[in-house]
């Protein structure tokens, strides 16, 4: 019985460190770039391509992430989040004052509205990052491509749920993004790849609809802006 069990302890101990050498092959180090006007100018003329002025003016954004959905007022900065039989409205400057219904009844769970708020930051990333290049706690920074094209790495050092993500996009022509390389804490391979593809114009506002990430599909259903 010892022998099998030093045997399957061996096993996973090989597999593990298998894992860790696929890991390390498949990443890649963060890229060298230089922060300074010249990074936060070429932000700028991006969000400029996207029409970050319409999208600063928009009162309500609607979309739907995997099975989760959201009424988001910009004005009044609370998101209502509905999941399964789950609907919270979270008040984004007043977290502790969200409220919970849960199968239609109150509920005073707190680990509901830190869920909420985990799924809102994180959903709504993959809608609208492009607009927050400029939020507190946002390092920009330019980094030459092997084509003498620029990317712009976005380093997030603090808010949200994991700072200290950072994002490298890549553009075209037109300065609208094609897709960014992720190093971020709850993926282990560094550097991987997600594309930012099926551009919308919701009142003249440019969004992405659709990534893919590895084998991962996201899409961004009902969105609705007003």
């Amino acid at each position: 019985m010892m022998r099998v069990i030093k045997k399957a302890i061996l096993a996973l101990i090989v597999i593990s460190i298998g894992l860790v050498l696929v890991i390390q092959l498949l990443s890649k180090p963060l890229p060298e770039s230089f922060t300074g006007p010249e990074a936060d100018q070429f932000a700028r003329d991006v969000q400029s391509a996207l029409n970050i002025t319409g999208y600063e003016a928009l009162g309500e954004i609607e979309f739907s992430f995997r099975d989760h959905h959201y009424l988001w007022n910009k004005t009044e900065e609370r998101v209502l989040v509905f999941w399964e039989d789950y609907q919270v409205d979270l008040i984004l400057s007043e977290i502790e004052n969200s409220k919970i219904l849960q199968g239609g009844k109150e509920s005073n769970r707190a680990d509901l509205i830190e869920k909420a708020k985990a799924y809102f930051y994180n959903d709504s990333y993959w809608l609208v990052a492009p607009f927050k290049f400029f939020d507190p706690g946002v390092v920009r920074s330019l980094v030459e491509t092997d084509n003498g094209s620029k990317a712009l790495l976005i380093t997030h050092t603090s808010g949200g749920v994991t700072p200290g993500d950072s994002y490298l996009w890549y553009f075209d022509e037109n300065l609208v993004p094609t897709h960014f390389e992720l190093w971020v804490s709850i993926i282990p391979i560094k550097g991987i790849s997600a594309t930012w593809s099926s551009w919308v114009s919701k009142q003249e506002v440019l969004f992405s609809t659709f990534h893919q990430l590895g084998p991962l599909e996201i899409t961004i259903g009902d969105l609705k802006v007003n």
